[in-house]
C-alpha cells in the first residue's frame, strides 16, 4: 500500500472539508471527541443532535458513502470514507449514534435483504430516521457467539422470540434491532441460528441499562418474553442466520478505529498542558502512541477498502482489533501518569469534565472486549495466519440440544 496521500486523495479530503466548513468550525487541536455523552441528563439532546447531523448528511448526499448508488450512497471506496471520517472527528459534530445502522446492519440489508426490506429501512438509515442495536451476545454467548440460546418459534405468521441479550449498545435509544435466535435445535449450533429485524417498541422488550464504572450507561441488557416479530422481517434465511451475522461482523470489524485518527493530538494537548514534553520518557511513550495510531489508520484503510468492494478482510482485522486494543490500554495508562494526582479527580473537577478519566482510562478495558475479545482474536491469527491447528471440539458437528450447557 502506498502511505503517500495521492493528488485524487487530497482533493478528496478538501472536498470533505469544504463540506464540513458549511455545518461546523473545526474543534480545538486535541479536544475530546463528541461522539457520545457521558451524563445520562444530555443523552437524549445528544441522540437528537446525532440524528439532525445525519438527516444533514443525507438531504447532501453525504451518507452512506460506501452504499451502491442504487440503494442511496455514493458508492466510493473505503479509503475515501476513512478520509471523509478522520475530517468529520475534527469537528464540533454530533457523531456515532448510527455506526451501527450506517455500518452494519444497512451492508446486510443491501447484501441479504428483500427488494421490501430495501425500501422499507435503507433509506430511514440513511436519513436518521433508524437508531439501530446489535441483540447478539447473550450472558452465556458472548465469544462463542453461536452458543445463543433465545428461542424463536413460527406460529403462523410471525415468529415468536424469548430469550435474554446484554452487553447491548444503544438499545435504551434505539427504534430498531438486530437479533439472532435459535430456530432449530437440532442443528449443530451455527446452523440453527436465524436473524431477525425487531422492533424495540414491540411488546415483551424490558430494555435494562447498565451502569458502568464511568458512570454512563450506554449498555444494557434486553429481555425478550413472547415478542412477536413478523415473517417478513426475517433477514436472510432461515436457520441461515449466521451467514448474515458474519457480514454484519465484518463491517462492524472493518470500521473499527475508524476517524479515531485525531486521539493522538488530544494526549500531546494533555501533556503540554501539564507541562511534560520535555521529559524525554514521555516523549517516548508519545512517539510509541503516535506509531500504533499511524498503524491503525493505515490497516483501517485497507480493510474498509476491501470491503467495500465486496471483498471479506482477512486476519488483519483480527491484527487490528488486538493492535488497537493495546493502543487504548496503553494510551489509558499514560493519560493519567500525566495527570498525576489530577486523575483521582471526577466529572467537572477535573480537566476536560473527566473525559480523559471516564471514556478514555476507565474505557479501556470495553475495548479488549468490544467487537470480538482479544483471546478470540489472537486465536483467528493463530489458525489463519500461523497455521496453528485448531482446538478440538465436536460441537460443529453434534445437534445443539445435545451439547453441554
Amino acid at each position: 500500500m502506498d502511505f503517500d496521500e495521492t493528488p485524487e486523495e487530497a482533493a478528496w479530503r478538501a472536498e470533505c472539508r469544504a463540506f464540513l466548513d458549511q455545518y461546523s468550525t473545526v474543534k480545538a487541536a486535541g479536544a475530546p471527541r463528541n461522539t457520545m455523552s457521558t451524563l445520562s441528563d444530555d443523552e437524549h439532546a445528544h441522540v437528537q443532535a446525532c440524528r439532525d447531523w445525519q438527516r444533514t448528511k443525507a438531504e447532501n448526499g453525504w451518507a452512506g458513502l460506501t452504499w451502491p448508488v442504487e440503494f442511496g450512497g455514493r458508492g466510493l471506496t473505503g479509503l475515501q470514507q476513512g478520509i471523509f471520517l478522520e475530517e468529520e472527528h475534527k469537528y464540533d459534530l454530533a457523531v456515532g449514534m448510527f455506526a451501527q445502522a450506517i455500518g452494519m446492519v444497512g451492508p446486510s440489508i443491501v447484501v441479504h435483504g428483500t427488494e421490501e426490506q430495501k425500501k422499507q429501512f435503507l433509506p430511514s438509515i440513511l436519513r436518521g430516521e433508524q437508531v439501530w442495536c446489535q441483540l447478539f451476545s447473550e450472558p452465556n454467548a458472548g465469544s462463542d457467539l453461536a452458543a445463543l440460546r433465545t428461542k424463536a418459534e413460527l406460529d403462523g405468521d410471525e415468529w415468536v422470540v424469548t430469550g435474554q441479550k446484554v452487553w447491548t449498545s444503544s438499545a435504551h435509544v434505539a427504534d430498531w434491532g438486530m437479533l439472532l435466535a435459535r430456530t432449530d435445535w437440532d442443528a449443530p449450533k451455527h446452523r440453527g441460528i436465524t436473524y431477525f429485524l425487531v422492533d424495540m417498541r414491540s411488546p415483551g422488550i424490558d430494555v435494562r441499562p447498565l451502569v458502568q464504572a464511568t458512570g454512563g450507561a450506554e449498555f444494557n441488557e434486553v429481555f425478550l418474553e413472547e415478542v412477536r416479530i413478523p415473517k417478513e422481517n426475517v433477514l436472510g434465511e432461515v436457520n441461515g442466520g449466521w451467514a448474515v451475522a458474519m457480514t454484519t461482523l465484518t463491517s462492524e470489524r472493518a470500521d473499527i478505529g475508524a476517524g479515531h485518527g485525531d486521539g493522538f493530538a488530544g494526549v500531546l494537548r494533555l501533556a503540554q498542558q501539564y507541562g511534560r514534553v520535555s521529559d524525554p520518557v514521555v516523549r517516548q511513550e508519545l512517539m510509541k502512541l503516535y506509531t500504533s495510531y499511524q498503524i491503525s489508520k493505515y490497516i483501517g484503510y485497507r480493510t474498509r477498502t476491501a470491503a467495500s468492494k465486496g471483498i471479506a478482510p482477512g486476519p488483519e482485522v483480527s491484527t487490528m482489533k488486538i493492535a488497537i486494543s493495546d493502543r487504548l490500554a496503553f494510551q489509558g495508562d499514560l493519560v493519567e501518569s500525566l495527570m498525576g494526582a489530577d486523575g483521582m479527580l471526577w466529572g467537572s473537577d477535573a480537566i476536560d469534565d473527566g473525559y480523559w478519566q471516564t471514556m478514555v482510562f476507565m474505557g479501556q478495558w470495553m475495548a479488549r472486549i468490544g467487537g470480538g475479545t482479544e483471546d478470540v482474536q489472537r486465536n483467528i491469527v493463530g489458525e489463519r495466519v500461523l497455521g496453528l491447528p485448531r482446538e478440538p471440539s465436536n460441537d460443529r458437528t453434534t445437534p445443539f440440544r445435545e451439547l453441554p450447557h
